[in-house]
């Protein structure tokens, strides 16, 4: 793993402790990921947020980071939304002061990035695209709402095995201030310790 990465994540024990509403939140979850590595199956997420553009993203590098991190094995993560955007600018921006090394493999309006957290290791693939893009699992998957709009709106994920609300606040709203940085770097470090916890917990 990169050095500035592995530096990023060793903070995490120090970024205060989870809150008792968060830590309900994320047991769903870590109990999909623990029974898929107990009966020695895959253990594929999907990452939902409405237009799969920020938060969804952070959620899938930071999850499949966290799962490299801890050595558990199987996981595959994955990002999509209710409708196409693109990747923000600004989330590859912090993701890349975070420790990550990021290219665009293909350009135009919705950039392909490739997203890697060490030299050997296989790239994260980011680029928005529908939750039910056919890059996605089709089952057997845990659907994972990093956005209330998105779990408002998709009451039915065809394909999924579990379902997880976990949502989280918008860093958008910070789009073109001063704060931009700042709020990005804090959404993403949240985010980064949420994942780091559920992969932590996992009995290999």
């Amino acid at each position: 793993m990169y050095k500035a990465l592995a530096d990023t994540l060793a903070l995490m024990n120090n970024v205060g402790t989870l809150s008792s509403g968060r830590l309900l939140l994320l047991q769903p979850l870590i109990d999909f990921v623990q029974q898929k590595v107990s009966n020695g199956q895959a253990v594929p997420i999907n990452f939902i947020c409405s237009h799969n553009a920020r938060r969804s993203h952070l959620a899938q590098v930071w999850a499949q980071t966290a799962a490299a991190y801890f050595a558990v094995p199987g996981v595959y993560c994955y990002s999509g939304g209710t409708e196409v955007t693109a990747l923000f600018p600004g989330v590859a921006q912090t993701l890349t002061d975070q420790g990550f090394a990021i290219s665009i493999i293909a350009g135009g309006n919705n950039p392909v990035y490739a997203i890697k957290y060490a030299g050997n290791a296989v790239p994260i693939i980011g680029f928005s695209k529908k939750y039910d893009h056919p890059f996605h699992p089709t089952s057997g998957f845990a659907a994972v709402m990093t956005c209330t709009q998105a779990d408002e709106g998709c009451p039915f994920i065809a394909g999924a095995e579990k379902r997880v609300p976990l949502p989280f606040d918008d860093p958008k709203i910070a789009d073109g201030t001063p704060q931009q940085a700042a709020i990005y770097a804090e959404r993403s470090l949240q985010i980064a310790a949420e994942m780091y916890y559920v992969f932590s917990m996992i009995r290999k």
